[in-house]
């Protein structure tokens, strides 16, 4: 038993907001102090600043607090995913009018950009514009998630209105994702829309301070940010640290204060057993899953049988029981969230798609047969992956042992995390890659665009218009049942009719941090709740453990 853990519980409850004390025992409210300096450790570097086009941690931990939404989840309830409340918007969370096709949300009043720079309406549209119908030659990470949006409107310094071509319950979460950055439309229309990539101007919590590359981002507290009597710390450290190894030391060492990410299980207990009642421990399940994704263009990975077979080939059950003890991966599923009532079961996924049976050896024998008849039964490539050990090192490692066994010769290419982007979305010149799909809101449906060819963050390069129609309908679809029929298609199509990408195993989130830290929730996604803004130092105790 851990001194303090909270885990918020899983898949079951796909993310609810219930969480246990191992100690059983209330935990007393405090009253946060003012004033420190968190110091986190974030396991990447900085593909760049731009939220609208990345989708890593690596961006969301040091960048986030930087940045204001127009909605978000809330940051008291992070585990539910229905609790979405206004931040630049004022009141609740508009109910839509015109039989669910419009969505008025009004906007506050006196919020500046940390240029000095007044916030209107004007800027919400200009950067929901950006992502859901970007120029030729601008990226948009999560386009797909706004194809029922039809217009934006801004009739006013403090009214935005969302006109849909037809009503979709997927339209609200994709507002509340954490990467839909409020941009400065004068920004936008000054230096034009990459300038996010490398600068930073944003309304939120903390201001920026510097970036070192390869070494931090540090923010200040912002004084004239727009929720009364935050945030409470004085600043903030993102120190960049892609070894595990230096992370945990700097936590255990006192050289660090957070994670935000995870450890895998040894990591956590290492730290408990080190360091007792000054570590405090939160768990849930994870919103993320790791993915292969086979290049179309190269061949032979043109040819669906190919793609099939290395998919045949993985042992997800075996894979789960034994890579769930020595990394942050745990759960055997298809392309939705685990749990998730629209999501397939365990049953279904095992007597309907490929490299789900239990029988290890009949999907194998009929991986080595569908490569004999596609005349590569002695193939070789390279799996491109990135250098990040939790999962990615680990998941690539076990794949490729994998593959060994229906004789498959497969090379490891790692890159550190700015260039393994830049081949997946520019060069392209991978034959596999390990991908990944890290969503921050519990929502299945928006989620899964992951797979659409046309959805922007699909580095498969192919095209079918059977995915793309059937995508559309699922966004159209209103009961669970219907939708849990489409959604079942789609997935079919995706990992069994095309192969076209295929899943390894869901992540499972721990994270193990000094007990000093207050205020901080988890949530079912690394994304979630990360301005900092509701963090604070217990100073007596960082005091009591770190001295000084």
């Amino acid at each position: 038993m851990y001194s303090r853990l909270t885990k918020a519980l899983g898949a079951a409850t796909f993310g609810s907001a219930l969480a246990l004390s191992a100690a059983a025992t209330p935990t007393l409210a405090q009253t946060p102090e003012y004033g420190g300096e968190l110091r986190l450790v974030v396991g990447s570097d900085i593909p760049s600043y731009d939220a609208h086009i990345e989708s890593t941690f690596g961006m969301i931990h040091p960048i986030r607090p930087f940045y204001s939404l127009l909605i978000r989840v809330n940051p008291d309830n992070p585990s539910s995913p229905t609790d979405f409340v206004c931040d630049l918007c004022v009141g609740d969370v508009p109910e839509p009018t015109n039989g669910g096709k419009t969505y008025t949300f009004k906007i506050r009043e006196g919020v500046k950009f940390h240029d000095g720079t007044p916030l209107t309406s004007a800027d919400i549209k200009a950067t929901f514009d950006k992502l859901a119908f970007p120029p030729e030659g601008i990226a948009s990470n999560r386009k797909a998630y706004f194809k029922m949006v039809e217009s934006i409107e801004a009739p006013d310094p403090t009214t935005v209105v969302f006109n849909l071509s037809f009503p979709s319950g997927t339209f609200i979460p994709s507002v509340a994702m954490p990467f839909n950055f409020v941009y400065s439309k004068k920004d936008l229309d000054e230096h034009g829309y990459t300038w996010h990539q490398t600068n930073v101007n944003g309304s939120g919590p903390f201001k920026f301070v510097e970036h070192i590359q390869g070494s931090h981002v540090k923010g200040e507290k912002n004084p004239d940010y727009y929720h009364e009597g935050k945030p409470y710390l004085d600043g903030y450290m993102s120190i960049i640290a892609p070894k595990m190894s230096v992370r945990l030391q700097a936590i255990r060492g006192g050289q660090a204060d957070i994670e935000f990410r995870g450890f895998p299980p040894k990591a956590r207990d290492d730290l408990v057993s080190a360091l007792g009642d000054d570590i405090t421990v939160q768990e849930s399940d994870w919103n993320c899953v790791l993915l292969v994704t086979p290049n179309h263009k190269v061949k032979p990975f043109d040819d669906p049988r190919v793609r099939r077979a290395l998919s045949l080939a993985l042992d997800r059950w075996g894979g789960s029981e034994y890579l769930s003890k020595i990394a942050i991966v745990k759960t055997a599923g298809g392309i939705g969230f685990p749990g998730h009532p629209i999501s397939s079961t365990p049953e279904y996924l095992e007597n309907n798609i490929a490299g789900y049976g239990r029988d290890l050896e009949a999907n194998r024998a009929e991986a080595r047969r569908l490569l004999k008849e596609a005349g590569h039964e002695n193939l070789k490539f390279t799996l491109h992956n990135r250098g990040v050990d939790q999962p990615y090192k680990v998941v690539g490692t076990w794949a490729i042992d994998q593959w060994k066994q229906i004789g498959l010769d497969v090379e490891q290419w790692v890159q550190p995390s700015s260039p393994f982007y830049a081949t997946l979305r520019k060069q392209k010149n991978f034959d596999v890659s390990l991908d990944f799909n890290c969503q921050a809101v519990v929502n299945p449906i928006a989620d899964i665009s992951k797979f659409l060819p046309s959805g922007g963050a699909n580095y498969s390069d192919f095209e079918d218009a059977e995915l793309e129609s059937l995508y559309v309908d699922l966004l159209k679809a209103e009961g669970k049942d219907e939708q849990r029929e489409l959604f079942a298609k789609y997935e079919k199509r995706v990992l069994d009719d095309l192969a076209s990408q295929f899943i390894t195993l869901w992540w499972y989130k721990i994270n193990p941090y000094r007990s000093y830290v207050k205020g901080w929730k988890i949530a079912p996604s690394h994304y979630l709740n990360q301005s900092l803004e509701n963090i604070w130092i217990d100073a007596a105790e960082r005091k009591r453990q770190l001295g000084g």
